[in-house]
């Protein structure tokens, strides 16, 4: 793991082979989105390292794919989950139920049920609850086992206003009831922890909000009385820096400041990071069909949507662009958009890049985080395929969806 860990802090989009990245595309076709695995465990090792008293999760929601979980579980890490489905898809992994940590917000009863069926057999999971409600759901199952409390604490960090959880009512027991909770927990469920998570996209200029966020959290352990605790869960939200002229976060810095901020513990210190672990580790290839001057900049049409990543659309995230196929261009400011009919439906506006013509493969980068996990088939667009790097060696870890696949549920449903 020590190679690992020290391979560099950030990789940019210009670090790709952009040989290798032009074959790839005329090889499987656009849009693509590629996975480097081998980025994927060198992150969540440095991560581990820097932290290495701590148990270190990463939390699948970043990106469920099973190429990709089983990278992680490969470098010795586990999985924390926020879903049923991320529950299934690392067991498919090759998780131990056993070492699975499952976050339910406001969960569906059919996730309650798989978890507490799942627990029947693996009484080593545990399960988070934000709401007593969620408590008292288990009990009704007969669910007697292993319980994180989830607290608010008031403080909301992160890159947008929409990923600041630890200051949405939304998430988590609100602070000062935590006390009865931990004492209503305490007696029928087994409690090994608390668990908080303030917000997503911190870099090492937010560390400060985030780690007040973070002694919140420690406080409230030693007072439900952290010596009875396994472990305090700090959650994850540590960044990667999207733009060029951003600065990686500075690990050791990072380390330092959660520790101080947590304080002394008698329980163990544990951290969920998935976007550091899979953001720069993944990309989207995409082939430009259209060149239209307007008047006030030049519109360049591609493949990709955001049906292919729609988070410039939702969050307004900055993505860096190259022109795989002719980076020594001279640079030209456009407007990148893709073929849904919206005016959301752009990545970037005036970006200088090299001069983009029809036919050229144009690379989205840090798309590993939240890409392909909130891909749609709207317009009814077939989602695309997934190509992952290891060891050299490129494989379709999920094939490009057809129309048939699109409309396969109505069709099986009579329609």
């Amino acid at each position: 793991m020590s190679d690992f860990a020290d391979s560099p802090a950030v990789r940019r989009l210009d670090d790709w082979d952009r040989e290798r990245l032009e074959s790839l595309a005329a090889e499987y076709d656009t849009p693509l989105y590629v996975m480097d695995l081998d980025r994927v465990k060198e992150n969540y090792a440095r991560f581990s390292t820097a932290f290495p008293d701590a148990h270190v999760m990463y939390a699948a929601k970043a990106h469920t794919g099973k190429a990709v979980l089983e990278a992680v579980l490969e470098v010795g890490g586990t999985i924390e989950c926020a879903a049923w489905g991320e529950l299934q898809r690392s067991i498919d992994a090759g998780a131990d139920p056993n070492e699975l940590q499952y976050t339910a917000v406001n969960p569906p009863d059919h996730d309650l049920d798989y978890a507490t069926d799942l627990a029947a057999d693996n009484p080593g999971l545990t399960i988070t609850i934000g709401a007593m409600d969620t408590l008292e759901r288990l009990a009704e199952r007969g669910y007697d086992g292993r319980i994180a409390i989830r607290i608010n604490p008031g403080i909301g960090t992160g890159h947008h206003e929409k990923v600041a959880t630890g200051a949405d009512a939304k998430f988590g027991i609100p602070y000062e009831r935590v006390p009865e909770v931990a004492d209503r927990v305490r007696e029928d469920f087994d409690l090994v922890g608390l668990h908080a998570h303030a917000g997503s996209g911190v870099l090492t200029d937010g560390l400060e909000d985030h780690c007040r966020a973070i002694s919140r959290i420690g406080e409230m352990a030693r007072r439900v009385g952290d010596e009875d605790l396994e472990f305090v869960d700090v959650g994850g939200g540590y960044g990667v820096p999207y733009r060029e002229d951003d600065e990686p976060l500075d690990l050791e810095k990072t380390s330092n400041m959660v520790r101080e901020a947590v304080g002394d513990l008698d329980a163990r210190l544990k951290l969920e990071p998935g976007r550091y672990v899979v953001a720069d580790a993944g990309l989207i290839l995409s082939e430009v069909n259209t060149i239209k001057e307007a008047p006030d900049t030049t519109v360049v049409g591609i493949d990709a949507s955001l049906a292919t990543l729609i988070r410039p659309a939702m969050f307004g995230s900055y993505h860096p662009m190259l022109n795989v196929s002719a980076p020594e261009r001279e640079a030209h400011e456009v407007t990148v958009g893709g073929p849904v009919c919206t005016s959301a439906d752009v990545f970037a506006h005036d970006r200088p890049i090299a001069r983009p013509e029809r036919g050229d493969v144009v690379a989205i980068g840090n798309a590993g985080s939240y890409g392909y996990e909130l891909a749609s088939q709207f317009h009814s667009q077939p989602r695309p395929a997934e190509v992952a790097l290891e060891d050299g060696d490129a494989r379709v870890v999920r094939r490009r969806e057809t129309l048939a696949d699109v409309t396969r549920v109505e069709r099986e449903s009579g329609q």
